[in-house]
């Protein structure tokens, strides 16, 4: 009797990836990783120098297409760029990584709102848009891929960052639900403190981190895209963030926040 052999489920990262903040920290690891599996890139930046070198490289080492957009995502009228080109329908993007972030150290009842108005911006508005561009094409192709990246400070009260990265969290799983049966996939991506440049820029001093926590971005880059393929929601890298993720979640709220006032004194 001949037994009939089904064709392997295509995966869901394929075609072409739009990466925000994708020269520099978990961003352009996500570029090396997509590329290296044969997607061509759309890379998000600020810097031209800086993005045209790096689309260089990208293209002399995996063989891959790589377009360029510079764009500030705390400016409007850049957000509304590349929200028009995840519309085409010509080249069409069939992953979104909303990476783009920066640290943000202005206490809440600051003077001078600049720096939260900004932050906000970038990680908020245009994750939001961005999302809400992509989603929508990406519907109407049935097929697609959102990564957005949160953080695990999400789960903790450390100010602005954590408010905003919350924000990320649950806007991610909200949008999933509302994906449900169209073939798009939303997720949200929770780091704990990776080897990046995203410390320096923001001048943290990471000197009071214990070296176990520490993670290397291509690991954490390359766990997120498994649990892309796997459907999932949600994911936490590592195991050791995974259970403080949860401990933050559901350990009572006086014991989180004793605990992330120790933090924040250690970081000062």
């Amino acid at each position: 009797m001949s037994r009939s052999l089904s064709a392997p489920e295509p995966s869901l990262l394929r075609g072409r990836a739009l990466v925000t903040g994708g020269t520099s920290g978990l961003g352009l690891e996500f570029a090396r990783a997509l590329a290296a599996r044969g997607l061509a890139l759309v890379l998000v930046a600020r810097d031209e120098q800086r993005l045209a070198k790096t689309a260089d490289q990208l293209r002399w080492r995996y063989g891959v297409e790589v377009e360029t957009i510079a764009a500030d995502l705390a400016v409007r009228d850049d957000v509304e760029a590349v929200a028009a080109r995840l519309r085409d329908t010509d080249v069409p993007v069939d992953v979104l990584v909303n990476n783009a972030g920066h640290g943000v150290h202005t206490p809440l009842l600051t003077e001078d709102l600049t720096e939260i108005h900004r932050a906000m911006d970038v990680m908020v508005r245009a994750v939001l848009v961005l999302g809400n561009a992509a989603g929508r094409a990406m519907v109407d192709r049935g097929h697609g891929v959102i990564i957005n990246v949160a953080s695990v400070a999400g789960r903790i009260p450390m100010g602005a960052y954590s408010a905003i990265k919350t924000w990320v969290d649950t806007y991610s799983e909200s949008l999933s639900l509302e994906l449900a049966g169209t073939g798009v996939h939303a997720m949200s991506l929770l780091p704990g403190w990776v080897r990046t440049e995203f410390h320096e820029r923001a001048r943290i001093r990471t000197s009071a981190i214990p070296g176990f926590l520490w993670l290397e971005a291509d690991r954490v880059v390359a766990d997120a895209l498994v649990a892309v393929e796997r459907g999932k929601v949600r994911t936490v890298p590592s195991k050791r963030f995974g259970v403080l993720a949860f401990l933050a979640a559901h350990a009572p709220r006086p014991v989180v926040r004793r605990v992330t006032a120790l933090i924040k004194g250690g970081r000062s």
